[in-house]
């Protein structure tokens, strides 16, 4: 009943939501080009469906490709940082560094080493950029949050540093490193949609393109629509980690376990 009541109380939001805006829009007799009911969108969606799929397909695949590359990286480097402190003192600030520089100031001298050529790698390369630094917060936390009277109970007992990593660090590091990749995943998707951005009309092909196009036509309901479907994809991504997390967790860690 509780799960029901879950689901059941943001889509209430939802439709009460939904129907003011259409309702506002009507009575005050608002141009569709300034602010368009969700009836336009609605329709603008339809009209424009095979294009706005085809849209979202490269948008999806450059976030995904983005997304593994990200979570590679990240666990990769954070074992590393875990089995050596002074190899993380001496490049994480280099992370720090690479993550609180706007992606946007960098996009351009990317896309230009890549080159329009290989446009598709480029745009992976800034959004993998935007998702990598949360995966390896989170599991360079998580690696180093393992019990060390555990690890030293093991290296009593003779456990080799690979058996440690396995056995202990990970485990532990898991919870963290799924947070990470919950935020990593709608950032990929962010990244991804500015790269989009940067690269232009000549080459992109994802709804970023899309929308700025929309924009440009005046054709605000099709730009609302695609907009609707950028959101509704990083909620689908959410909710996929969140059930990774959930399947992952759910046997041992508190954060995942029923309470009555």
């Amino acid at each position: 009943m509780k799960r029901l009541v879950d689901i059941l109380l943001p889509l209430a939001v939802a439709v009460l939501f939904l129907g003011a805006w259409e309702w506002a829009v009507v009575h005050w007799q608002v141009p569709v080009y300034v602010l368009p009911g969700p009836s336009a969108i609605a329709r603008a969606f339809a009209g424009n469906f095979s294009s706005l799929m085809d849209a979202l397909a490269s948008t999806l695949t450059v976030t995904l490709e983005a997304f593994l590359a990200a979570t590679v990286l990240g666990i990769s480097t954070a074992i590393a940082f875990s089995q050596s402190r002074l190899l993380e003192r001496t490049l994480y600030p280099y992370a720090v560094i690479l993550q609180v520089t706007p992606v946007v100031a960098i996009a351009p001298l990317i896309l230009i080493w890549v080159g329009f050529d290989h446009i598709n790698l480029a745009l992976v390369i800034i959004a993998t950029i935007v998702a990598f630094f949360p995966i390896l917060a989170g599991a360079t936390l998580g690696l180093k949050s393992a019990d060390f009277n555990l690890i030293d109970l093991a290296r009593l007992y003779g456990a080799s540093q690979v058996q440690i990593l396995w056995r202990i660090r990970l485990p532990t590091a898991l919870p963290y490193l799924l947070s990470g990749m919950k935020t990593a995943g709608g950032l990929a998707l962010i990244g991804a949609v500015v790269a989009e951005f940067v690269a232009g009309s000549g080459t992109a092909t994802g709804l970023a393109w899309r929308i700025v196009e929309s924009g440009n036509r005046l054709e605000i309901a099709t730009l609302f629509a695609a907009l609707a479907l950028l959101a509704m994809t990083g909620v689908l991504i959410f909710a996929a980690l969140s059930l990774l997390e959930w399947w992952l967790l759910r046997r041992w860690h508190e954060s995942a376990l029923s309470r009555p």
